[in-house]
């Protein structure tokens, strides 16, 4: 069943389309400084944190570059449409779980926005093997600029310990944890809402991938 979901948001995928185009080789790109961003973030030292923070917003302004240029140039393909929300998810994710190992950020609230990404990753995957490509919506847009804020704001406290040895003024110590806490609340918030909204939006498809056997 061809679901309306589907319809909008660009239809059946052609081979010919799954080409490397720019804007999808700046979505790679940003999934190759995900992974180098989570093998710096456990390093220590003032240096090691001031490249994490430096990479990891480079990193997050491929998100706008990508979507520009493929706008720009006329370059918007089905296979860049899907990267491009993997791409955010492995940015994110990856830094979060390394946040975890760090004991910087609980543990509950990344395996919440974990299930979130890995369910609609799966429906986004079941879709495009029906040859169809489910767009990200700007709710899924607003729920990743607040993750990757977060993540900023957390690697900025980290530059900030290092630069005090560890020991930050109380009051500034006081209002980074603030900030982050808020800013994590913020995050699980729209998460689930922009979730929430995904699969309402995308119910076809689902009762479509339920009635098959």
């Amino acid at each position: 069943m061809r679901s309306a979901s589907a319809k909008k948001c660009g239809g059946r995928i052609q081979n010919s389309e799954l080409r490397m185009t720019i804007p999808t080789k700046v979505t790679v790109l940003r999934i190759v400084l995900a992974v180098v961003i989570m093998g710096l973030v456990t390093v220590p030292g003032l240096v090691a944190k001031i490249v994490c923070l430096v990479l990891f917003t480079l990193a997050s302004l491929t998100d706008w570059l990508d979507g520009y240029l493929a706008r720009r140039l006329k370059q918007t393909s089905p296979l860049g449409i899907l990267l491009d929300p993997i791409a955010d998810k492995v940015l994110v994710l990856g830094v979060l779980v390394s946040f975890v190992q760090l004991h910087v950020v609980p543990a509950w609230m990344v395996m919440v926005i974990l299930a979130r990404e890995l369910l609609i990753t799966g429906v986004r995957l079941y879709a495009a093997s029906r040859h169809f490509v489910l767009a990200a919506a700007k709710e899924g847009k607003h729920k990743t600029t607040s993750q990757m804020i977060t993540v900023i704001l957390i690697l900025v406290s980290f530059v900030v310990e290092e630069a005090f040895a560890g020991h930050p003024p109380q009051p500034l110590d006081h209002l980074m944890a603030q900030g982050i806490a808020w800013a994590l609340w913020i995050t699980v918030v729209l998460t689930v809402i922009s979730g929430a909204s995904f699969f309402w939006r995308h119910r076809e498809i689902l009762l479509d991938a339920m009635a098959r056997p």
